[in-house]
């Protein structure tokens, strides 16, 4: 009888600890990346919002970075396949699937990552959420980086020296800007920039001044041209499994929601920002070769004939959804050129 007992014993014992197991695992985030860990989005984005989980949580939820995770297009896969439980992702590496999400790369807006993060989240849940293309995905944020310029192994004198180079290009607008201007498009993830450009697959890379540090471009290109406002945003979502929030209770998932939203989209559009800053400076950087060119009226007024009639193609793009695309597009505008940071 004792011994009978003794089993019942161990067995309740048992499957309590396994009980224990599955709760952990159950709040245990995964969040996959595919930037280097030395990355402005994870070395601060992702870590800075894990901690705001968790504290949230009460640290119920605890957060596990994954990284080297290959190509970014393939993150939206695998959050819902349930690979992982989090990621990001740019819009512009799945073509065709995300079109609404293009207001907010157009050229032209004119301001940093920060306040165009701010009126891309805003204006998403205001026109463009109801329209569900990230379809089996649950958003906590959209953000931008920061404006596009050009990494170039040669100098220009004209955006018209660009025509038949190859250049990287990362999808999205960029690619039309790309079209545009008659260069030879080349695609490629972006931790293999550093690589195509130092054995000279490509001429040149489109991407924000940041990527002269992050990605290491300082040190493969030698001329970085900054036009007036850059050339392009791009657009970035930050995602989560439906099926994670789906196992966590309703007071953890409210908590999450409400440290995600605008005030990740702030986080991640600062943090952006931040490291354009600091990737101007390291182009400046004495022990490298990089030649900054800040172009005069002229260029700049190239690219503003160049950009002409972009906002129509894209009304035209998108004319298949239940969207006002001029009015979405106007108040992005006017939010973000009217933004003003919290002090």
């Amino acid at each position: 009888m004792i011994i009978i007992k003794k089993i019942k014993i161990l067995s309740a014992i048992t499957l309590a600890l396994s009980l224990s197991q599955v709760a952990v695992a159950d709040t245990t985030l995964k969040i996959g990346a595919w930037l280097p860990p030395t990355h402005v989005q994870n070395d601060i984005v992702w870590p800075t919002w894990a901690n705001w989980v968790e504290e949230a949580t009460q640290g119920r939820v605890k957060i596990k970075m994954e990284y080297g995770l290959g190509n970014p297009k393939t993150m939206f896969d695998l959050v819902e396949d349930g690979a992982i439980d989090a990621s990001f992702g740019y819009h512009g590496s799945v073509p065709g699937r995300f079109k609404l999400t293009q207001a907010i790369e157009l050229p032209l807006l004119g301001t940093n990552a920060e306040a165009a993060s701010v009126a891309h989240w805003r204006v998403f849940n205001k026109y463009f959420a109801k329209s569900d293309e990230h379809e089996g995905l649950e958003v906590l944020t959209l953000f931008t980086h920061g404006p596009g310029q050009m990494h170039l192994a040669q100098p220009i004198n004209s955006l018209g020296d660009l025509k038949s180079k190859k250049v990287r290009l990362g999808g999205g607008v960029q690619s039309e800007v790309g079209k545009r201007m008659g260069v030879t498009a080349v695609g490629a993830p972006a931790p293999k920039v550093y690589e195509i450009m130092q054995q000279g697959v490509v001429d040149g890379i489109f991407m924000p001044t940041g990527e002269q540090k992050t990605l290491r471009l300082n040190e493969v290109t030698k001329n970085l041209v900054v036009l007036p406002g850059g050339m392009y945003l791009g657009s970035f979502a930050m995602f989560i499994s439906p099926d994670f929030m789906d196992r966590i209770s309703k007071e953890d998932r409210a908590a999450i929601r409400a440290v995600s939203g605008e005030k990740l989209a702030v986080l991640a559009g600062a943090a952006w920002d931040k490291a354009d800053e600091l990737g101007l400076q390291a182009a400046k950087d004495v022990d490298v070769d990089v030649t900054i060119v800040k172009p005069g009226d002229t260029m700049a007024n190239e690219f503003i004939e160049l950009a002409k009639g972009m906002d129509e193609e894209w009304f035209e793009l998108v004319k298949e959804f239940d969207v006002d695309a001029p009015a979405a597009l106007a108040e992005i505008r006017e939010i973000a050129r009217n933004y003003k940071p919290a002090q």
